[in-house]
């Protein structure tokens, strides 16, 4: 049985503080799930593949963020975005965030 994705997703780094030993050192820069996905640190990719494999499959994660800069858009004309940091613990830390869009 072969699976038929429903959602693109998009990765994008989002923030950055110090810096990334991997090189994920400019803002901006975007990623496709999954053609992408190798060019992504593993240790982001390991805090990154819940949140996907949960937009994936059409889910919302329920918090919101509400007033920070990490505010989410829930399903606003078919977009849902989601935040996630890198699991360094030091000053050096990545933040991306992830995009699904509903029009495959």
């Amino acid at each position: 049985m072969t699976y038929k994705r429903k959602n693109k997703i998009d990765i994008e780094i989002y923030e950055r503080k110090g810096y990334c030993y991997y090189g994920h050192n400019y803002i901006g820069v975007k990623f496709e799930y999954p053609n992408d996905w190798e060019r992504i640190c593993p240790y982001l990719r390991g805090s990154l593949a819940l949140f996907i494999e949960q937009l994936e499959a059409g889910k919302t994660l329920s918090w919101t963020y509400r007033g920070t800069p990490y505010e989410k858009v829930i399903n606003q004309n078919g977009i849902t975005t989601e935040y996630v940091r890198c699991p360094d613990p030091s000053e050096n830390t990545v933040v991306a965030k992830i995009t699904r869009t509903n029009d495959l």
